[in-house]
């Protein structure tokens, strides 16, 4: 696996709320392209980065955003997961858990890094954005052993921002 510092590049530092999302363009599950650009202003975005597709605590948190999907997309809110797993990956993932939302495919963590996403355990980070209609972030958690957590936990900040 390739990071950021080995291929010359500094990290960003970690973006935090009312910092804008750096654009991006990968893979999704599927093997199209994804382009971040295309969906600032249309949806409330959910960003969460993940270590690894099928380890434990990565597919409680997949699937914790997958049993409360419905209630995202009444939010008007779209859940993208990323992490440096390949496209076939993802899709296995998704298929096996049936997962109703977008994997990406991020090689060599260049979007972990511009979004300043630091790792543990020599594993990358595991970290959720909530993204407004303006691209700034408006929210942010960071609960490594944590998986359900995070979709829990942004649940309600969502509910609570939105009233809805």
């Amino acid at each position: 696996m390739v990071n950021a510092t080995a291929t010359g590049q500094k990290p960003q530092r970690p973006l935090k709320e009312g910092d804008p999302i750096p654009t991006f363009s990968l893979k999704d599950q599927d093997g199209h392209v994804f382009n971040i650009a295309d969906y600032i202003g249309k949806q409330i975005l959910v960003i969460y980065f993940y270590p690894k597709d099928e380890s434990m605590v990565c597919t409680k948190e997949a699937c914790a955003f997958r049993d409360s999907y419905d209630q995202f997309i009444k939010t008007g809110a779209k859940i993208i997961g990323i992490n440096d797993g390949s496209v076939a990956s993802h899709k296995a993932f998704q298929q096996h858990h049936q997962l109703p939302f977008t994997l990406l495919s991020d090689p060599g963590n260049k979007v972990y890094d511009m979004f300043g996403i630091k790792g543990k355990l020599f594993l990358p980070g595991r970290k959720t954005f909530v993204v407004d209609l303006k691209g700034k972030i408006i929210y942010t958690h960071e609960a490594f052993l944590a998986g359900q957590e995070h979709a829990d936990e942004t649940l309600k900040f969502i509910k609570a921002s939105s009233g809805k």
